[in-house]
This record gives C-alpha cells, structure tokens and sequence, in this order.
C-alpha cells in the first residue's frame, strides 16, 4: 500500500498522534533522506502501521480487517493460487454463508489485481484493507503443516550417530538446520512465547507456549537430538561440546516483516540435553496502558504515580504474569532526550533505543546490588531494577528512591498488599517504606476470547457459591458495586470491543446474584469449548495513602492493608477480572484460573 504524502499528513493530522512540531520534524526528513513519507513515519514509530492503515481503510471507505493467520482455512484460503495471491498481495480470510469471498488486500486502489480476482473468483467478492506485514504473515500459511515438512526435512537427513556430530550435520544448508529454522518459523507464526525442545527416552518433544499454555506440536526422532541442539547452540555462540552444565545465550531471527530475539538456554536432563528458547519481538511497538487493560482507578492511579518525580512503583505477580511488558510500555513512555533512564536487568528482554540497559553477570560480579550501586554514579533521573531479591538490593533502592531518584522494580509476591511486608522481611525499616513507595501494581494474564467462538454451559449451584466467594458477589450490595463499576468501564476509553461482545444489558436488574452469575458464566461459555486468542491484563493498583502509612509503620497484616486499599476504593484483580468477563473480554474460569493462589 502507498500512500501520497499528501494524504499521509491528511491522515496524521486527524489521528492527533503527532503535533504539528513532530509532523514539521518528520517532513523535513522525508526531504533529506528523499524517501515517501509514509516510510520516513513508520519508521519513526509516530504511528504504528496498523494505526496508518485504519486511518488510510476510513479515508477511503474500504473495511479494515486484521486476520489471524493461525485461523485461516486452508480450503478457503487456497482458492486462489499461491503465486497469484503473493503477486497481488491479496488473501482470501473467509467465505460467507450466502457465498460472498472476503479478500484482504494491501492495495484496494489495485484495477489490475481486481479485475483478474473477479474473473478467478466471480463477481460475488467484498474488499478489506490489511496491513503488508499481516497479508506477508497470511500469505505463509500456504505452507503444509509444520509436521509435514518436517517429515521431508528428516527423511533426507543422514545422521545415524545420536551423539557424534559432524560440520556437515549442522552446516547452513543442512537438514538439521532447515529442522531448526521451520520449528522457529512456526512457532513465531504461531503467536508462540516459548518453545521447548525436550528428549525422552525414545524421542524429541517440540512444544509451543500459546496464550501461556504449553502444547506439544511435534515428535522428533532421537537421532537428531545432538545435532539439533548443536545447531541452536551455533546460532546462539555456545561451547558445543559442553553438554555437562547449563549455557545461556541470544540470537536474532527476520520472519517476514518482524526482528525477532531468541533467548536460549540449555538444561542436562536424564535423557539428554533440553533446550528452552524465549521468543521477543523487537520490531512490536509499545502499548499504552489502556491497550495493556488499565481503566478507570487502576489507570488513574498509576497515572498519578507516574507523574512523581521519585519515590518506588512496584509491579508483583509470577513469572509469566506481564511485568517486564508493563515496565517495557511504561519506560518506552517516559523515554525522553532530557531523560537519563537506566536499567540493572537478568535478562535485558526488551531493548528500548536510548536506555542505557545492563545486563546482570554473577560471574563478573555484576548482581542486581552491584549494578545498582553502579548506576546510581551515572547521574540518573530513572531507575529500573528488573527484580527486588534481597535486603542489599531493596536498601539500595529505597535509597535511590529516597535520594531524588523514580525507581521502578518488581517482586514475586502475590498481590499488591503482601508486597509491602515483604519489603520488611528484607530488613527495611517502616518509615522508609512509607515515605519512598508510590504505588504497587499487581498483576495477571487472563486469555481472551473470541466472541464468534463461544459455547453455552449452565455450572450447577455448588459452583455458582465458590464463584460468589471468589469474586466477592455474595449479596445484592455487592452486586451493585459491580455494576457500577461496569457502567465506568463502559464509558473508560481503552474499552472498545467488538460488536455484540457487551453484555451489560444482561445484569441492569439482576434479580439475584446467582442468576447474575449463571447469567455471566453461560453467555462467556465458562467450562464449555470457547475459543480464545491472545491474553490481556487484569490488575490492581495500591497507592500509599496516610492511613496506609499509618498502616504500614505500625507493621500492619497484608491483610490489614489489603483491608484498607479496598475500603479507598482500590479495584482488586478478581474484580477487574469481573468486569471484564461482563465486557465480554474473558471468563470468569480464566480469572479464577490465575488468581487462585491467593
């Protein structure tokens, strides 16, 4: 899709992303470099290609559509010959039940793709506007299943020797590397974080982390094993005849339009050597807050916070929760030249251009406390230390904090509130924790679901009760609490959703709370078959209040302070993840699921 300069600064100035210095700045480098504006604005990050896409898909009055690769059938899909939909860069998503075709195009304006698609596919054929990089992502599902190629790759491999390795076995145009390059391609495809691969006694486990669940997607041979661990360790400059200790390393993969980093770490295992690889998308933009699922106090709390000019925000949850997200989104955002950010991380997950990241190194000395105390020498106005461990650390930055200094940082604990007697535990005294922490977010990832995918399931009363207590919806007064709530969330900007996911209308006048919840788990298919795509936050922000300090320095419960937080209006994560089951977003099953522990 190419889009005249003129109608890129059309569309910039109605979006109101970029003020009229930003859109200046922009147009005199468009003159330097002589390269289209709309590659010189993208490039820049002022809008991301999505956004311009929208804008450009309203301007002309051609729906915007954006395709899960993943969900594409392949019946459907191959309707049009692969060598023509990549000349066009055109995809066949969908066939209606009255046989309408759906195409997505980069190029709606293109009179030649046009006229040869109604003559393959009839007259009958209704035109969306997509992204290049979506169509490019599409346009790879004309591939066979990863199984299947697979299969051809490994047949042609010769490699009999479990543990003998050769140059030629993990050389670049090898089996073994093609085996490697397709296990990373589909997993990116697939939307996957993690892949592992794992030996047994008589094979190799492939599974992919999707929406934080583990699946296993194919079964190797165990012949290949060493070398396929070989050429991952090649790729990420690893000792390759080390098979006896652990070994963490990176490397960088291009699929498509994306830059991805692979972060690899290999285990010795009773039967052989696993391999765990975290995938990062470097070329992914940052969200906001809204897009990551804060609204309403949560939002406007955390807003407030940051706007200090020192004190600690702290971000709780588990591993896998989205902490290292939030801090990635909320740092890209205070990112400026006037700025000094720096960071002490293990790992650096995502890089940010112009934050000066350090990477943790036990071995060379460099721990958490050592960093910190090395950053604090570099004139710095932030301060993000990627995990609280211990007393020395946490001293450190309670004095960072204490000193001028807006420090960022996170904690395994379990909710908001139990991360301030946990501070304690470290040996910090009371009064400092009062005085230097601002706000303390805690957080979970709850899967989302797709409306057109949702089955109906009745849970009998015994389920209805232990919902009711986990949300605290034991009474009608609870349930109007709810309910307020909803009617806030329904007016909060970042809830926009697809059409006939709102639900509100449903719970205006519940007669009880149990057919509130009936109601709720059905309609969101709780229990049943429903599909989901992706995962979305649910969140509790604490700010530290008087009466909380009050709380805090007589070494109050976590109980005590939860107490409180609630009776100042906190909204806790069970309700936030309410709320959003009522908007339609997830189910009350998948809020329950990552909130139990507590």
């Amino acid at each position: 899709m190419r889009i005249s300069d003129g109608l890129v600064i059309e569309l910039l100035k109605k979006s109101r992303k970029v003020n009229d210095e930003l859109l200046h700045a922009l147009m005199e480098q468009q003159k330097t470099e002589k390269k289209p504006l709309q590659d010189v604005v993208l490039r820049s990050n002022a809008i991301s290609e999505k956004e311009l896409t929208q804008l450009y898909a309203a301007e002309i009055g051609v729906p915007f559509v954006e395709i899960v690769p993943r969900n594409l059938r392949k019946e459907v899909l191959k309707l049009i010959p692969e060598h023509i939909a990549r000349q066009y860069s055109v995809v066949l998503f969908d066939v209606t039940l009255d046989g309408a075709k759906l195409l997505a195009m980069e190029d709606p304006d293109d009179v030649q793709a046009l006229n040869f698609l109604q003559k393959q596919l009839g007259a009958d054929i209704k035109i969306h506007v997509a992204t290049r990089s979506n169509i490019l992502s599409a346009l790879d599902q004309y591939r066979g299943n990863i199984t299947s190629e697979l299969t051809q790759v490994i047949a042609s491999d010769t490699t009999q020797d479990e543990e003998e390795v050769s140059e030629e076995d993990v050389a670049e145009d090898s089996p073994i590397a093609q085996t490697v390059n397709l296990i990373i391609d589909y997993a990116i495809k697939q939307s996957s974080s993690d892949i592992h691969i794992e030996p047994r006694e008589d094979y190799v486990s492939i599974r992919y982390r999707v929406d934080g669940q583990l699946k296993e997607t194919n079964r190797l041979p165990k012949k290949v094993l060493a070398a396929l661990v070989s050429r991952i360790k090649i790729l990420s400059n690893l000792k390759i005849d080390e098979r006896r200790a652990p070994q963490d390393g990176r490397f960088k993969v291009a699929i498509g339009s994306g830059q991805y980093a692979l972060r690899v770490s290999t285990l010795p295992i009773a039967d052989g050597e696993k391999v765990a690889m975290r995938i990062l998308d470097e070329s992914s933009k940052p969200s906001t807050l809204e897009e990551l699922g804060f609204w309403g106090t949560n939002l406007e709390r955390l807003e407030h916070a940051l706007t200090r000019p020192h004190g600690m925000i702290l971000f709780t949850g588990p591993t896998g929760s989205g902490k290292s997200t939030s801090l990635f989104s909320i740092l890209s955002r205070l990112n400026q030249p006037s700025v000094n950010i720096s960071t002490v991380e293990d790992p650096v997950e995502y890089k940010i251009p112009g934050v000066n990241q350090v990477q943790v190194n036990p071995v060379a000395g460099m721990t958490f406390a050592n960093g910190l105390r090395a950053l604090l020498r570099q004139d710095p106005n932030i301060i993000m230390v990627g995990e609280i461990r211990d007393g020395e650390t946490a001293r450190l930055a309670v004095q960072a904090a204490l000193t001028g200094h807006l420090v960022f940082s996170t904690l395994h604990t379990n909710n908001a509130a139990t991360c301030l007697p946990r501070l304690l535990d470290m040996g910090i005294e009371p009064f400092l924790i009062a005085s230097t922490v601002r706000a303390i977010v805690g957080q979970r990832l709850v899967r989302k679901l797709v409306p057109e995918g949702i089955e109906s399931y009745t849970p009998d009363e015994a389920t209805v009760k232990r919902v009711g207590i986990a949300f605290g919806v034991e009474n009608q007064e609870d349930m109007k609490r709810i309910n307020q709530l909803e009617i806030q969330a329904m007016s909060a900007n970042s809830f926009k959703f697809p059409a006939g996911t709102h639900q509100a209308e449903a719970f205006a006048q519940p007669s009880t709370t149990e057919t509130t919840i009936k109601k709720l788990w059905r309609m969101n298919g709780t229990g049943g078959a429903s599909s989901f795509r992706g995962r979305m936050g649910i969140y509790e922000v604490l700010t530290i209040s008087p009466d909380l300090q009050k709380l805090i320095i007589s070494n109050g419960t976590s109980e005590n302070i939860q107490d409180q937080a609630i009776k100042e209006g906190m909204t806790t994560m069970q309700t936030d993840g309410f709320i959003k089951a009522l908007r339609g977003q997830t189910t009350l099953e998948e809020v329950m699921r990552v909130t139990s522990e507590r």
